[in-house]
């Protein structure tokens, strides 16, 4: 029998409590114990960026995070930054500069632009291309992601 432990930690705003093996990453914590599945799993090694989510604000690639160091934080995943109602800026800058081709890449590069924004509210495009060296995307040349980025930040600094 493998032991378990109990983490309590925020989601999107709602309280969680579970019983996890020490050794479940948060990534699966996510996608399996929540339903969560915005947040992909594109390499397991912490190279692709496809499953960063924040950390009491803070981009962190949760692949290489176990459930248990969330313990007591705040988790906010793609799915808490906005609803199809009311797109956060961010995303609808994604949207309307075609920042996505295929959308795998894209919630994870959308919450490290936004922590990325959240301390430049003007980015150059070298430092966006910069920030977003840990989050690769397989189907573009980045040009419309980093215009993505640019506009997203400009338009949460007016929000």
């Amino acid at each position: 029998m493998i032991d378990t432990v109990t983490v309590m930690f925020s989601v999107n705003g709602n309280d969680v409590s579970a019983a996890v093996e020490p050794r479940t990453l948060l990534v699966t914590f996510l996608r399996e114990h929540l339903g969560l599945t915005g947040t992909h799993i594109g390499c397991d090694t912490s190279q692709c960026g496809a499953c960063v989510v924040h950390l009491d604000g803070r981009s962190v690639k949760s692949c290489t995070m176990l459930a248990v160091q969330a313990d007591g934080q705040a988790v906010t995943t793609i799915e808490g930054l906005g609803t199809p109602e009311k797109l956060h800026p961010m995303q609808a800058a994604f949207n309307e500069n075609h920042g996505l081709q295929c959308g795998f890449c894209t919630p994870g590069m959308i919450m490290s632009a936004v922590d990325f924004a959240q301390g430049n509210p003007s980015p150059t495009p070298h430092e966006v291309r910069e920030w977003l060296e840990g989050n690769i995307c397989r189907c573009t040349g980045y040009h419309n992601i980093v215009a993505s980025v640019e506009a997203g930040a400009r338009a949460m600094a007016k929000a």
